[in-house]
């Protein structure tokens, strides 16, 4: 397209960005308008895609950072041919694809799902490591950013790991209009502020009049010619740009246009340009190599070893057997163990350093190119990349997450470092897969499990050693749970996960030692749980005992009662946990204080079956 044409194709795309907002009532035309120019030069001239194959491993990616810019991405699909107007019309309709902020669940274009801002960027940063340093591509990543999202301290995370990793097939435009939702952003329409704190992290910039196409077809050739750095283009828009009642004005946003159809008629009525997108190269990238049965690491009965250690065992050796698989971690690979995988496969191993909510969105990136991350750091931790972790649900993405030093059991260290909340956190993830195994043998099998799952998967690992209470050859089956004790006998079940499956086996030998008989069971699958086996224990043993190194809230307690909440009976069912704030102790002394090491458990088992007998 000449000079002429691409400023018809951007008049194009904030008439069909007005006219989809119009049909639906809602959605944000303004924010759309802005940097329709921007994508207009992109798109017709510099992105590399193939619409009829969006798996095609050398295609582009182009990252809607600004998600309720939703709009203008529908529109640039129209002008390629991918959708017709008839769909563009339905934005926002339910059952449409077009969603009011797009997600790959639906649309096969979309690289992840965005509208939670200071998202887009972070994850282009993993998309562009897939294509660095695993699958040695060419194809280049292109993140369309809006001036208020830099408030985030995301985007910065993003910013210091692409230009440490010096990814230079990595572009961030960023749209400064200069208003956000509620009036105007920190910096306005000052284009160096925004440009010294990219080149203050690495990056080489660009500043740009945003609506002069020319310039803006320039600023991408010197992105592309940059070696060694990521290449950030400032550009200087108007937010409802074209529309002389909107443009630049403030109270707009998220608005459709009050009068649509003048609108329309003064950006210079509908047109129907088409796009024709160039062709990815015909190199395909490198496949992610072999997959094989994992020679996984066995202990034997009675070995003392840390769950997290056995964690760092298994993802090494699930390397060695799996090409695909890549590990991430937060500055803490010698505590959570990641390290044993990055010393066997360094080529796979990202290090995030102590950013988690950009190692999460780079397990994101990598595992929308095809690939298998576990992502790895303290359990506490993960709980400041929630949002990350719920965006990743949103998308569909498979990704596996580990927290370590999980619970009070941590020790001296102080409830600062200690996972009290994220079994809840991770819980409450649409589509999540919840872990928590209580030995070696277990935590291996699980780690490898986790690889062919869907969704995200957590894994909850332990710091001190526990006993290995398993063989090497036992199926956990997720969804399941291990039966530990039982009799014909038993007044009381006790349900555990993780640290206190020890201590519950040793109060229910206590127990045993007074004439009660205690069933003990294992409940390592938090979620899904193992509904039919806690039913059962219910009606055979009449009362339930949950106990478990978390907040009472969301953890094992919620997860078991949920097992009867379908027009069931519900058992008697008390529930051991972390009730109070807690200091530094020892992990013995931390349990205790707790109230669930054995001792505790045993006593509130007597209770409990006392009061049993006398009702």
């Amino acid at each position: 397209m000449n000079t002429g044409e691409l400023v018809e194709l951007g008049q194009q795309l904030r008439v069909d960005s007005v006219r989809a907002a119009a049909a639906a009532g809602s959605g944000h035309p303004t924010s759309s308008m802005s940097a329709a120019d921007l994508t207009a030069v992109l798109f017709a001239r510099h992105f590399r895609y193939d619409f009829d194959r969006p798996d095609h491993p050398s295609n582009d990616r182009f990252v809607l950072s600004k998600g309720h810019a939703s709009p203008l991405m529908y529109a640039v699909y129209k002008a390629a041919g991918a959708i017709d107007d008839e769909e563009l019309l339905t934005f926002r309709e339910n059952g449409s694809r077009l969603e009011g902020h797009p997600t790959p669940r639906r649309l096969p274009w979309v690289e992840t799902a965005t509208g939670s801002l200071g998202q887009g960027l972070p994850v282009g940063v993993g998309i562009a490591l897939a294509g660095k340093r695993l699958d040695h591509a060419d194809y280049r990543v292109w993140v369309l950013c809006g001036d208020s999202e830099l408030a985030e301290g995301s985007v910065w995370e993003a910013a210091e790991q692409a230009a440490y990793e010096n990814l230079d097939n990595l572009t961030a435009i960023v749209d400064v209009n200069r208003l956000g939702q509620r009036g105007p952003t920190r910096h306005g329409h000052d284009l160096d502020a925004y440009a010294r704190r990219f080149r203050a992290f690495g990056w080489h910039t660009v500043e740009v009049d945003g609506h002069d196409v020319d310039a803006v077809d320039r600023a991408y050739g010197e992105a592309l010619s940059t070696r060694g750095q990521p290449t950030a283009i400032i550009a200087r828009t108007l937010k409802g740009k074209g529309v002389a009642s909107v443009q630049d004005r403030e109270g707009l946003h998220g608005k459709p246009l009050p009068e649509a159809e003048e609108a329309v008629s003064e950006l210079g009525g509908p047109r129907d340009l088409r796009i024709q997108v160039h062709p990815p190269s015909s190199d395909a990238a490198p496949s992610a190599g072999h997959t094989t049965e994992p020679a996984l690491p066995r202990w034997d009965k009675g070995e003392e070893v840390a769950t997290r250690n056995a964690f760092g065992e298994a993802l090494a050796a699930l390397g060695t057997a799996r090409g695909d698989v890549v590990a991430l971690d937060g500055e803490v690979g010698d505590s959570t163990r990641a390290e044993f995988f990055a010393k066997e496969h360094p080529e796979r191993y990202i290090e995030c350093y102590i950013a988690e909510q950009q190692m999460v969105a780079a397990a994101v990136g990598v595992a929308s190119r095809g690939w298998t991350p576990y992502a790895s750091s303290f359990a506490a931790f993960l709980t400041r990349a929630h949002d990350f972790v719920r965006m990743a649900a949103v998308s569909g993405s498979g990704i596996n997450l580990v927290g370590s030093h999980a619970g009070v059991a941590i020790g001296q260290d102080g409830p600062s470092q200690m996972g009290l909340e994220d079994l809840a956190m991770m819980r409450a993830v649409h589509g999540s897969t919840v872990l928590y195994p209580c030995d070696a043998n277990q935590t291996a099998r699980l780690v490898a499990t986790m690889a062919g799952l869907d969704g995200i998967r957590y894994l909850r690992t332990s710091r001190g050693e526990s006993e290995v209470i398993y063989g090497p050859d036992e199926e956990f089956p997720v969804g399941g749970s291990k039966v530990l004790r039982s009799s014909g006998s038993d007044r009381l079940t006790l349900v555990a996960a993780g640290v206190t499956v020890p201590e519950a086996l040793a109060a229910a030998e206590a127990l045993e030692g007074e004439g009660i008989a205690v069933r003990v069971i294992d409940l390592y699958s938090v979620k899904p749980v193992d509904r039919e086996t806690l039913r059962t224990a219910a009606e055979e043993t009449g009362c339930l005992m949950t106990v478990e190194d978390h907040h009472p809230e969301g953890g094992l307690g919620d997860a078991v009662a949920e097992a009867f909440g379908d027009g069931r009976p519900v058992p008697r069912l008390v529930r051991l946990a972390v009730r109070d704030m807690p200091g530094s102790a020892s992990p013995d002394e931390q349990l205790r204080a707790a109230g669930i090491d054995a001792g505790s458990i045993a006593a509130a088992g007597r209770l409990l079956v006392g009061e049993a007998i006398v009702s």
